[in-house]
Order: structure tokens, then C-alpha cells, then sequence
């Protein structure tokens, strides 16, 4: 982040996108540790830490008000141009994606309240566990790039988020197959179906921080692009 900083006469400038960067920060390891807890809830039937992630999505949101008010302030008394507009855009889309994947872990908690009283399956919803790893790897991977302005994670994710996208129609699939064989377990499956659908949004939204970084570093926007289109302008010639 230090080439967005120096070239700045005021040190106050510095300091202001400094902490509005450490922000995002908090609040991405906020959202991140939501995931984590209510996925927890959901395996481990515990619905006090399933409170505890319904509670904290409120922080979450208070601390993304908290970044955009700081981001409208700077926007109307700096004035920002070039790289620092787009810093400065690209937190207020990056905060938006985390407030989101705040929003899909509640929803998980909740979830896992429903769940907690009823008959666990025999796998214990391993299967929701692998693709909650999955997305966890790429929600982090997005904050790392995030820290380190790293272009190049746009196609990472976008490759990931490929890969979560198959797990989740594979385990649509297989929760079909439990409706048919065995109707008694609807509401439960039907439950489970929605936690795989939040963890794909939650996939989504790392996704498109990567595509915040990359139209940050390089001013160029990729979304609504193929993976092939992705490859090409981030990795082959980057500054075409």
C-alpha cells in the first residue's frame, strides 16, 4: 500500500487512507472469524455460538458505515484523482462484499439453530464443512491480497470460486437424492440447502474483492468476464 501513500505532500492524506486500510482489515478478519463461528454452530449443534455470530453481524455493520463515512469525507475534502480515487472506491465495493459475507454467516447461524435439535445426518454435514474450507481459503486470500495489492489474486479467486461453484451444484445433487429417498428429511435438507447457497454467495463475494484489487492496481475492469478473459489481462499482459 505504501506506493498509494508516498507520493502525498500532506501526511494527514497518508494517515487518513492508512486507517481507512486497517479498517478494512478489522473488518474483513471480522467477517471471516463469523464464517468460522457459525460454521462451528452448525457442526457442533452449538446455538450460544450461534448467538454470538447473529450478535456480532451488528458490529460488522456499524464498522462498514464507520468506512464509508471516512471514504465520503476524504472524497469530498481531498478530491482524490487517479490511483487514489480508485483506492478509495475500491474499499467503499470491498466493504460492501464484506458486509455481505457478514449477512450470509448470520444466515448460517440461524440456520444452525434450526438444525441444532434435529436429527443429524450421519456424515455430520461434512460435506457443508469441505466447502465452507474452501470459501475460507478464498475470503482470506482475498484480504491477504487485499493487504498486499496483489493484481494477480483475481484470477486465483475467479479460479477458486469456479471450483466452490461445482461443489455446490454437486452437493445440490446429493441433497436431492435425500429428498426422494427419504421425505421425512425435508426441512432439515432444505435448511442445509441454504447454508451451501450462503457459503457460494460468500465465494462470490471474495471473488469479487480479488476484482476490486485488480481495477485498483491496474485500473482496469474485469468483472463479467470469463475465466480465460481474466488469465489474459491479469497474467499475460497485464498492462494492455
Amino acid at each position: 500500500m505504501e506506493k498509494y501513500f508516498d507520493q502525498h505532500i500532506s501526511r494527514q492524506f497518508n494517515q487518513e487512507l492508512e486507517n481507512l486500510r486497517r479498517d478494512v482489515m478489522k473488518m474483513g478478519g471480522m467477517a471471516e472469524e463469523m464464517v468460522v463461528d457459525a460454521m462451528a454452530a452448525l457442526l457442533e449443534g452449538d446455538t450460544e455460538k450461534a448467538e454470538s455470530v447473529i450478535k456480532a453481524d451488528d458490529a460488522v455493520n456499524q464498522i462498514e458505515k464507520h468506512i464509508d463515512e471516512q471514504a465520503m469525507e476524504i472524497l469530498a475534502r481531498r478530491q482524490p484523482t487517479a490511483s487514489d480515487l480508485r483506492l478509495v472506491m475500491a474499499i467503499v465495493k470491498t466493504v460492501n462484499d464484506l458486509e455481505r459475507v457478514g449477512d450470509e454467516a448470520e444466515k448460517i447461524a440461524r440456520l444452525s439453530i434450526e438444525l441444532a435439535n434435529t436429527h443429524r445426518p450421519r456424515g455430520n454435514y461434512n460435506e457443508l464443512e469441505n466447502m465452507a474450507g474452501h470459501v475460507r481459503v478464498m475470503l482470506r486470500d482475498a484480504l491477504d491480497g487485499f493487504a498486499r495489492m496483489v493484481a494477480e489474486v483475481a484470477v486465483s479467486l475467479f479460479r477458486a470460486d469456479e471450483k466452490v461453484d461445482d461443489e455446490y451444484e454437486a452437493i445440490l445433487r446429493q441433497y436431492y437424492t435425500y429428498l426422494a429417498e427419504d421425505p421425512r428429511s425435508t426441512t432439515r435438507v432444505i435448511n442445509a440447502i441454504w447454508i451451501a447457497r450462503s457459503l457460494e454467495r460468500i465465494g462470490d463475494h471474495a471473488k469479487n474483492i480479488g476484482e476490486h484489487i485488480f481495477y485498483l492496481v491496474e485500473g482496469k475492469d474485469v468483472r463479467h468476464t470469463s475465466s480465460e478473459e481474466k488469465e489474459q489481462v491479469v497474467l499475460r499482459d497485464p498492462k494492455a
